[in-house]
């Protein structure tokens, strides 16, 4: 039987200028999700009903095993949730935080901080106000991993970094995954970094979920085609997400590419130019147009 660090059943959730309706979403236990979606596609919402921030409408949710906002003491306390916005004391040091941390959380693993201390190379006896904007975001990762959560809850944790700190930040976080198998939601507009870490990908816009696939599915699915309009040439392509045509030129995107795609194309009455795999965020913006 599937175990699930959470499950959302058609929850449901009212504001005056937005709305989410029946969505259903659940991560399986030691996998990675990332949750891309524009600005407000409804992530942050998402979060907080998941941290037991704010009651659902209505439908059912579970974090850990327990059902949520009822019994949200008792899961936040596996729970480990870092954002952009996340601040800390600038007059204390890191040693102070991580000290603060674990008088707090016994589970607190001070050999394993010490360790993230070299892998994000940061100095705990340095004051947070000496430190730049990217080593505070992975001062607040380390803070948040060494408690060693079952469940990590990660919002757009890298905002407002520059690129070559997002990188890092990135890159050292996909390595810390690698080596201790948890359950992760990253939430970000960023496809980029979601295709760094994720196991599994949602796709969130207005309050619905278009799409939930892994990573592999989405990259060998979708492709572009360039091709010539002919006489014969139809309306329509089967599996054919969108066609758009600029004169005797068509642009076909299929969400459902296989070998035999340019065949059925031919078949269709197009002369195949030039076909093209898509990146994540390409299909991303697809499946927005697609659903608007």
């Amino acid at each position: 039987m599937q175990n699930y660090a959470f499950e959302m059943n058609d929850v449901s959730i009212r504001y005056p200028h937005f709305k989410m309706e029946g969505l259903n979403l659940s991560l399986p236990q030691g996998q990675v999700m990332g949750l891309v979606g524009v600005n407000g596609a409804g992530k942050s919402t998402t979060i907080r009903i998941l941290m037991g921030l704010v009651k659902a409408d209505s439908g059912q949710v579970k974090a850990l095993g327990y059902n949520l906002p009822e019994h949200q003491v008792q899961a936040k306390y596996d729970i480990g949730f870092a954002s952009d916005d996340m601040r800390l004391y600038k007059s204390q040091t890191l040693q102070w935080h991580m000290d603060f941390i674990k008088s707090i959380y016994p589970k607190f693993d001070s050999a394993y901080a010490a360790d993230l201390l070299k892998r994000f190379d940061l100095i705990a006896d340095q004051q947070i106000k000496g430190i730049s904007h990217g080593q505070r975001v992975k001062a607040c990762l380390l803070l948040v991993l060494a408690r060693r959560p079952k469940l990590l809850i990660l919002d757009e944790p890298t905002t407002g970094l520059d690129p070559v700190a997002r990188e890092e930040v990135i890159c050292e976080l996909a390595d810390i995954l690698l080596d201790d198998e948890r359950s992760v939601l990253f939430s970000s507009h960023n496809t980029h970094d979601i295709e760094k870490l994720s196991d599994q990908i949602a796709f969130l816009d207005r309050g619905k979920l278009l799409a939930l696939q892994d990573k592999e599915s989405y990259l060998e699915s979708w492709a572009r085609f360039r091709c010539q309009i002919n006489n014969t040439s139809s309306e329509s392509v089967l599996g054919a997400v969108s066609i758009k045509r600029n004169g005797q030129i068509a642009e076909i995107v299929t969400a459902q590419y296989s070998p035999h795609y340019v065949a059925q194309l031919q078949q269709a009455g197009f002369s195949v130019l030039e076909q093209h795999r898509m990146s994540l965020e390409e299909i991303f913006v697809a499946n927005i147009k697609r659903s608007r």
